[in-house]
């Protein structure tokens, strides 16, 4: 047992100095051990420093605390602060005031629907009640009209019959003493006897006159002396109501309940059943006799549903998944009452280095360029720039590298002017072909800039001359296209091409309603790492607004942050304006449109069918092929070669690219398998993916993080960094033609005729030639020639010169050969010897 003692506090003190100003404190401590053995410890006890202000610095805290608190902050940030937490009370306030309201709409709304509930009772009771009064006064009238008939009965039969003797005479006096003895005679019987006497005064008024009728004839209550009992008035009101029913299911007759029967776009036979109220059997036994084969959990389509409701007498109401939809259908539709002059959407397209985004830089004054891997542009960028004269303008810059044209595609259709860059020193090429494409197919009017004219090999007028082979004639050549000869280094020309902007904005009378809800395109969607989901939207119709919920494609969300394409936040953006929207569930496809609605549920309900009806569509596309397809694509492929790749990329317009991109590389013996795309660094479950299908990893603009770094070394799994995607394709066109069968070239090196064959013990046939033609050699391969048809193709078991075996025998000197597993050699016979080479090849 250990016995804690105080020292005295004589020992010396250890540590700082005890004080107001904090220190230690030192006691001794005696422990006790077995065997009688102890032990003195110094133990220090550390106390809080207490620091006392100064006499000055209190006062002035006392005097002015916020000032004392924001000492060591600047005015502004100070300020800034103050306005945040103004900001935060208001809010906070607002939100108190939507939840007052909220609570006492709802209240009203409980107290509406309890009153209509409270009539409906009363308005139910009282018709019962006028029922059962109603009843009640039929049952009486019938009682009174038998009663009034039975007695009529009986008059005419006492008529008829011969009156007896008239009886003797009674005494009155006798008569009443009589009834008071048998009155108090019946007094004992109490309770019983006033019951009895109740019920025989409710049933005497039908029971005397028949029991006058039947008096004559014998029953066994009569011959028993017994009085029989009666049965309750609800006993009789079940027994016809049983009899009622029997005689209804004897004739088979029922009566029909229609009902309205909803039928969606799919529904199980069960479904159907339940909801005509039908048995599930019947269901199917109807489907049989129309030769539909089905069980009670299979799916049936709305055609054949609605056919079925037909057939049991039910109305259908057909109804859609889709109808989710309607409210964006009705937002989209409305009247454009409020039409105001928006901003024109400009996309800039052209063929890859023919100076686009240095042309845009030139106009914003910006450096873009210097930013871009590999000197190319690879991502869309939405700009919006104000010109000297105060016009407003909207920039779409877009790719010029041939794998980007889903990007191309999408900048032209949702732009009001296409500018066509075409470098003076270069020529029209194939991505200029293909933006000229686009600006028709999106039926846009097209500006043509002549960029590059500040070059020694400038020539505008050759590319005019090959526009003219496209269909696009310039205003200098008689056409109605504008075309505009600009520098982006010296800023020749940049003037013109913004009032030819202005120019053909005015003709189009661009307008759009900004006092509805926002309807916008996105142009780009990426996944950051701190903000999550991103989307750049650009604003087609109405105002989009921070707190605005909306759905865009399969995603929805309700916007966090509006940020502009200068990097600052906004509070809206209005028409023409693109901005980067934060607060997605998810990242959305490039290219979806984005539509604010008025709930939240609703825009949950629109995402889910959605992304629903995109799962189906997947499955149909899967299942649609038939068995015998199936084995034809499994026979077709059983001899292709597959590189499987993982791609991550920055922004999914990249993933989309690159996806694309790789679709075209291969043949017939080779191709290239995309098993997962998306957006976002590279994560572990891609490096699972990757190691179970033996595929490389590509990350475009994007970097594994720590744990799939870990995971891909100790799985072996090959991650490869890339920033320009042309490099990119061209090592996956490398990879992929390493899995190309090396092509064989067969090159002839000689001709041997058989002179004479022999047969050697050991060895089998050996043929005795002499070489004609070039050499031969024990290594090639041989073919024997009979009358100039190929009898068989192998190699030499053995060459020999006389005795020795030989490598080589050269030309016009004689030899023994001999066949690998072949003796049926003829003498006249020639064999002809070539050599095999392999080549490696590679895709194109």
């Amino acid at each position: 047992m250990t016995n804690l003692k105080d020292n005295d506090g004589k020992g010396k003190t250890l540590g700082m100095r005890g004080g107001s100003s904090g220190g230690t404190e030192t006691s001794h401590v005696r422990q006790s051990f077995s065997h009688g053995r102890t032990k003195s410890v110094t133990v220090e006890h550390k106390r809080k420093r207490v620091v006392v202000p100064k006499a000055g610095a209190a006062s002035a805290t006392a005097a002015n605390p916020r000032g004392a608190a924001a000492q060591n902050l600047s005015q502004a940030e100070f300020d800034r602060r103050l306005k945040a937490v103004e900001a935060a009370k208001a809010q906070e306030a607002e939100r108190q005031r939507k939840e007052k309201e909220a609570a006492a709409a709802r209240e009203a709304e409980l107290a509406r629907l309890r009153a209509e509930k409270d009539a409906a009772e009363r308005a139910a009771r009282e018709a019962e009640i006028r029922e059962q009064r109603a009843a009640a006064l039929a049952e009486e009238q019938a009682a009174e009209a038998a009663r009034q008939a039975e007695a009529k009965t009986a008059a005419t039969q006492r008529a008829k019959t011969p009156r007896a003797a008239d009886p003797a005479p009674v005494d009155p006096a006798a008569a009443q003493a009589e009834a008071a003895r048998a009155e108090a005679g019946r007094a004992p019987a109490g309770k019983k006897a006033s019951r009895t006497t109740v019920e025989e005064k409710k049933t005497s008024r039908g029971k005397g006159d028949d029991d006058r009728r039947r008096s004559g004839k014998l029953t066994i209550a009569n011959a028993t002396d017994e009085d029989g009992r009666q049965r309750s008035m609800a006993a009789m009101k079940r027994r016809q109501e049983r009899d009622r029913r029997r005689s209804a299911s004897r004739s088979g007759e029922r009566e029909k309940i229609v009902r309205e029967v909803n039928v969606p776009d799919a529904i199980t036979v069960q479904e159907l059943a339940n909801r005509m109220a039908e048995r599930v059997a019947a269901v199917v036994k109807t489907l049989m006799q129309n030769g539909i084969m089905a069980t009670q959990n299979q799916t049936i389509d709305a055609d054949t549903a609605a056919l079925i409701v037909e057939e049991f007498g039910h109305r259908v109401v057909r109804v859609s998944d889709s109808d989710v939809e309607d409210v964006i259908v009705q937002a989209s539709g409305e009247d454009e009452s409020n039409l105001q002059p928006r901003a024109p959407v400009v996309t800039i397209m052209g063929h890859v280095d023919h100076g686009k985004t240095s042309l845009l830089d030139a106009i914003r004054k910006t450096n873009v360029v210097s930013g871009e891997a590999g000197g190319i542009t690879q991502h869309i960028g939405a700009y919006q720039v104000t010109t000297e004269k105060g016009q407003v303008i909207t920039f779409l810059d877009t790719p010029g590298h041939a794998a980007f044209t889903s990007m191309r595609a999408r900048g032209a259709h949702v732009t009001d002017i296409v500018v066509l860059v075409v470098a003076a020193d270069d020529s029209v090429m194939p991505q200029t072909i293909e933006a000229i494409s686009h600006a028709k197919a999106a039926e846009v009017p097209m500006i043509v800039a002549i960029n590059k004219i500040d070059k020694p090999g400038a020539d505008p007028n050759r590319v005019r001359t090959q526009l003219l082979n496209h269909e696009v004639v310039v205003e200098g050549m008689g056409g109605e296209v504008l075309d505009v000869e600009v520098s982006a280094v010296t800023g020749k020309g940049l003037d013109a091409l913004l009032d030819n902007i202005s120019l053909q904005a005015e003709i189009l009378d661009i307008q759009a309603n900004p006092d509805r809800q926002a309807e916008g395109a996105v142009i780009e969607a990426k996944l950051d790492v701190g903000r999550g989901p991103v989307a750049t939207v650009l604003v087609q119709k109405g105002t989009l607004k921070r707190g605005d919920i909306f759905v865009v494609g399969e995603q929805w969300g309700k916007v966090r942050a509006l940020i502009n394409d200068k990097g600052d936040r906004v509070d809206e953006a209005g028409p023409s304006v693109p901005v980067e929207v934060l607060g997605l569930n998810g990242t959305p496809e490039a290219g979806d449109v984005l539509n604010v609605v008025e709930e939240e549920s609703r825009a949950r309900e629109i995402a889910d069918y959605r992304a629903r009806l995109a799962r189906d569509k997947r499955a149909a596309a899967g299942s649609a092929t038939t068995l015998d397809q199936l084995l034809a694509k499994a026979k077709a492929d059983k001899d292709v070669k597959e590189l499987p790749l993982v791609v991550k990329s920055d922004v999914q317009g990249s993933a989309e690219a690159i996806v694309q991109a790789m679709e075209k590389v291969g043949n017939e013996e080779v191709r290239v398998r995309v098993l997962h795309s998306g957006v976002g660094a590279i994560t572990e479950s891609d490096v699972t993916l990757a190691e179970a299908s033996s595929a490389p990893i590509i990350g475009f603009n994007v970097r594994a993080n720590a744990p799939a770094r870990e995971s891909a070394n100790q799985k072996g799994v090959e991650i490869r960094y890339y920033s320009i995607i042309y490099d990119l394709v061209d090592d996956v066109k490398k990879a992929a033609s390493g899995l190309l069968s090396p092509e064989v070239k067969e090159r002839f090196i000689g001709y041997a005729e058989i002179r004479q064959v022999f047969r050697i013990t050991g060895v089998g046939r050996v043929a005795g030639c002499i070489v004609t033609e070039g050499v031969a050699r024990r290594s090639a391969g041989v073919r024997l020639l009979r009358d100039n048809v190929v009898i068989h193709e192998g190699k030499l078991k053995t060459l020999k010169r006389f005795k020795d075996e030989v490598r080589e025998v050269q030309v016009q000197q004689e030899c023994g050969m001999a066949f690998e597993n072949y003796e049926d050699i003829r003498e006249g016979d020639v064999i002809e010897i070539f050599e095999t080479e392999e080549v490696e090849r590679q895709l194109a």
